[in-house]
């Protein structure tokens, strides 16, 4: 009975310490920090809805981390993580713009070599940009004038569906994140070096006498918009 007990505790007290010792690595503290670019620019987009995938190597696999890792409104991320190697990628169809490839037109991955804290801007190419986005109030109307540029113009070129200003009370700003908007159709557009939006405040409670605003592109068959800087307007 007493080697039948030896041969059961001692393997469980190692188990535990194992256990233990694992459950008792120090949490992580290396952030890895960037933002998704185009030639300096800051590509911004609609908070939750571009994600990317970041996985680590190691233990003779690759594991995922993170289900929902999303790019926040003015195209940046942040991870905090364990020193090491790990790939990024963004899914294809993600994003108002296009992410490298391999040969066989799967998304490309960016391996980074994480050793302390460390930047890593993400080069995409969007199809449009917004240009000198000047967003002003007066008389309780917000208008914004703007140009766009078409960045794609080969075979892999877009059009635009439509653009928009939107206004909100905080400083998250987007098609579902709102309090006024207004679109113009890609169509009615006469001259892309010249575009000119409004829009009238609604009541705001609690007043404020403030808002913030930025301009949308919506790309024809591309789910995600291009935003011009978040701007707070005075009211």
């Amino acid at each position: 009975m007493k080697e039948l007990f030896r041969y059961i505790v001692i393997p469980a007290l190692l188990l535990s310490f194992y256990s233990c010792k694992k459950d008792n690595r120090s949490a992580p503290s290396t952030y890895l920090t960037g933002a998704i670019m185009y030639k300096g620019d800051s590509i911004n987009v609609e908070r939750n809805q571009v994600p990317y995938q970041l996985y680590q190597y190691g233990f003779g696999k690759v594991g995922q981390i993170g289900n929902n890792t999303t790019f926040e409104q003015n195209g940046s991320y942040s991870q905090v993580l364990y020193d090491g190697d790990y790939k990024l990628i963004i899914p294809n169809g993600q994003g108002p713009f296009l992410w490298k490839q391999d040969v066989s037109g799967n998304p490309d991955s960016l391996s980074i070599s994480l050793k302390g804290k460390q930047t890593v801007n993400l080069e995409v190419t969007p199809y449009y940009m917004i240009r000198n986005a000047q967003i002003t109030a007066a008389g309780g109307i917000v208008t914004a004038n703007f140009k766009i540029e078409k960045i794609i113009t080969d075979s892999l070129a877009k059009n635009i569906e439509r653009v928009s200003l939107y206004i909100n009370r905080t400083q998250f700003v987007s098609g579902g994140d709102n309090v006024a908007a207004k679109d113009m159709a890609g169509v009615d557009i006469t001259d892309p070096n010249n575009i000119s939006l409004s829009v009238t405040v609604p009541p705001i409670t609690p007043n404020q006498n403030y808002i913030f605003a930025r301009v949308g592109v919506k790309i024809a068959n591309v789910e995600d918009m291009i935003f011009s800087p978040l701007q707070k307007i005075p009211l």
